[in-house]
């Protein structure tokens, strides 16, 4: 089972509407699609988000860099994933985001031959509904209390909030939401790396009183050197996003005490490969969650999410937030914030044929 062909595709889609965080406003996915055909007639579908705040990577880069990455997957082995993992840190650095894609497209291959779907080839044994957060993009206190009132209506179980904007701010942006929903709902934050060690700690004292389950990157993530004593005075539990990329970074998170929690990112681990081995090097409640990928990147991570126990909980809700639906099969969202994986062997989700264009890609080799 050889690779064969592999074709780039890139999507730039608008988003319902401009989706706002500390780093900056949002106004476009920006994602590379990779497929990859054998010679035994198998074909794998993955998806990278680039994200030029977090990431250093744009679509461009990728588009370019992938080439150069594709070439030298060609004529190998296609049911051996995890061996390409160190293939590709050899051949390039970084590119996360990209790398994913391709470690996707690669699982999808080797678990259609195995015949299984994803997250059973991952390990995984039950196939249990997920539930996902929804998100409240940063903004003025009134517009995002708005918007948590249309969450709560949609049947949302959990609003995530993007803060990250000035502690003083932030706590009055979280009082205005609570005063609008209540505060039986469960709240998650995201600062996105916005607060100074100072703030996170007002921030994270002053929003105590409300109904949090965490609070993502309260800091910068070079300071992750000081989350041990953020975390000691918070009384908010903290969870490592920006500050953790793979299982070494958990590691060292965990060995000084700096987090409760960590959240995987499969464009941010770089693929799944690397995703398990921090679920497996860890013994800390998990989150899966991703950057702007379509449901086709979300597919994988709700695989992902089905491949362990630990993996507590989900923020899927982007796919949601696109102007349109680019993916054909995939998860589908339920009442309730119900996600439901595919039983299909391998992925289950590949882009629409009207998105496969010829104009629309470029072909590696065939």
């Amino acid at each position: 089972m050889q690779i064969r062909e592999i074709t780039l595709f890139p999507v730039r889609l608008p988003l319902r509407k401009p989706f706002v965080i500390s780093l900056g406003p949002l106004t476009h996915a920006e994602n590379l699609f990779v497929r990859i055909r054998t010679d035994s007639g198998h074909e794998g579908w993955g998806e990278a988000s680039p994200f030029a705040t977090i990431h250093g990577e744009t679509l461009a880069g990728a588009l370019a860099i992938g080439r150069d990455l594709g070439q030298r997957l060609l004529g190998l082995r296609a049911d051996a994933a995890p061996a390409y993992t160190a293939l590709m840190a050899r051949a390039l650095h970084g590119n996360h985001a990209l790398k994913s894609a391709f470690d996707l497209a690669l699982h999808d291959i080797a678990a259609q031959a195995a015949g299984l779907p994803l997250f059973r080839y991952l390990g995984g044994a039950t196939n249990r509904t997920l539930y996902t957060d929804y998100t409240v993009s940063l903004g003025t206190p009134a517009d995002m209390a708005e918007d948590a009132r249309d969450i709560v209506a949609r049947g949302f179980p959990v609003i995530k909030i993007k803060l990250g904007d000035g502690a003083e701010a932030d706590i009055e942006r979280v009082a205005a939401i609570v005063a609008a929903v209540g505060n039986d709902i469960p709240l998650r934050l995201d600062a996105n790396q916005g607060w100074s060690f100072e703030e996170a700690g007002r921030a994270l004292r002053g929003l105590a009183r409300f109904n949090v389950q965490h609070c993502e990157a309260p800091i910068d993530r070079y300071e992750w050197t000081r989350l041990p004593e953020l975390r000691r005075n918070s009384p908010i539990p903290l969870m490592a996003d920006e500050s953790c990329w793979d299982h070494h970074d958990a590691r060292r998170l965990l060995a000084i005490g700096a987090v409760d929690r960590i959240n995987i990112k499969l464009s941010k681990s770089g693929g799944l490969h690397t995703a398990r081995k921090i679920i497996e090097t860890t013994d800390v409640p998990l989150q899966v969650g991703g950057f702007l990928e379509s449901r086709l990147g979300f597919t994988a991570a709700a695989h992902l999410a089905l491949s362990s126990e630990r993996v507590a909980y989900c923020d899927f809700d982007t796919p949601l937030m696109h102007s349109e639906d680019v993916v054909e099969g995939g998860i589908t969202y339920g009442p309730g914030g119900a996600v439901t994986v595919p039983e299909a062997p391998g992925l289950g989700a590949r882009l629409r044929p009207e998105y496969q264009l010829p104009s629309s890609c470029q072909i590696i080799i065939s």
